[in-house]
């Protein structure tokens, strides 16, 4: 059983099945009938007016985002354990042409705003000094952890206070929703948020993920990311096949209901070893502390995961499983502490 990485899990049927229901001849790139209906499949979710554009990476809808929210000589406060500080070979400074990234501590992966106030506090406003220009932030965090729609507005308050984009990394945005049960507008642009990378390949699509623009300057900033998008050769000939994956997922329950199964995995397994988390469980990974003998007797009954450093490991459920599905790992986990 694997527990490597929600990235790579098979296909769930219904987005197999939009691609193929795809394979007609329709225009390129991003003129034909899937790729025409983001936008409003997108605002009817949100509620509100929202510019989409599908992507072919998270890496790069995230580093599209920042390019259009922050010039080169400005930066992106983040978390010092984001995505996209530890896992994106620099590829926020490849698109932004040099922005820096201001990484801050925080428990969790979180940001806390009290850090951030302080961090801009202490940036001159003279031209020696990098400005801040952003603030981008991942929900779920890097350690599985939620921002509330209240966390995030925080958030949002202190962008739009100092005149900063808000940029979300959303590659397990569904999870966080299906954990908190709100709207997800809730966590976006009624807390402030600018871009949105929504992510669908960890939640069961094949290829591509949804960039998501929201408020007035929504349309300028979409504008830009499309030349981004084609710049740096992401520009897809037969769009269409990325298009019908995320309009499967998004025009329905689907993406809710793969991540409510995902999510029910972990906590099936969370409440197995309660007493070795090393973080709450609020989406679809667990963080929790195992010896390299307790590792090696999993791994002994075949259930592969990552090492997270020593003594602890990383688990990650997917949309195929739920709770009854994971109950042999449940059951091994169990007898590390009982036998």
């Amino acid at each position: 059983m694997h527990f490597f990485s929600d990235n790579a899990t098979p296909l769930c049927p219904q987005v197999m099945a939009a691609i193929a229901a795809a394979d007609l001849a329709d225009h390129g790139y991003d003129g034909d009938q899937w790729s025409a209906r983001l936008d409003d499949a997108f605002s009817a979710l949100f509620d509100t007016r929202v510019r989409a554009l599908w992507i072919a990476t998270g890496t790069a809808a995230n580093s599209i985002a920042l390019a259009t929210l922050c010039p080169p000589y400005g930066g992106v406060i983040c978390h010092e354990e984001a995505h996209i500080v530890v896992d994106e070979c620099g590829a926020p400074g490849f698109f932004t042409h040099g922005a820096s990234l201001m990484a801050l501590p925080g428990e969790g992966a979180k940001l806390h705003p009290d850090m951030v106030s302080a961090r801009l506090a202490a940036i001159r406003p003279d031209v020696h000094q990098v400005p801040a220009r952003a603030i981008s932030i991942t929900n779920a965090t890097e350690y599985g952890r939620a921002y509330t729609p209240d966390e995030v507005a925080a958030l949002g308050d202190i962008a739009r206070t100092h005149g900063l984009g808000f940029h979300m990394d959303g590659a397990r945005f569904a999870n966080v929703v299906a954990h908190l049960g709100c709207a997800p507008a809730d966590l976006t642009w009624r807390a402030g948020v600018d871009a949105l990378s929504f992510g669908c390949v960890k939640n069961g699509g094949m290829i591509g993920e949804a960039l998501l623009f929201f408020g007035p300057q929504a349309d300028a900033r979409a504008a830009e990311a499309a030349r981004w998008r084609k710049r740096s050769g992401h520009l897809f000939s037969k769009g269409r096949y990325l298009a019908a994956q995320i309009l499967a997922m998004v025009e329905g329950d689907l993406w809710l209901a793969n991540a409510r199964a995902a999510n029910a995995a972990a906590q099936a397994l969370a409440q197995a070893v309660p007493a070795r988390l090393l973080h709450r469980v609020e989406a679809n990974e667990l963080f929790i502390r195992l010896t390299a003998a307790d590792a090696a007797a999993l791994r002994a009954q075949g259930f592969d995961f990552y090492d997270w450093g020593e003594g602890a490991a990383r688990l990650v459920t997917n949309w195929s499983q739920d709770a009854a599905s994971v109950a042999p790992l449940a059951a091994a986990l169990r007898a590390l502490d009982h036998g």
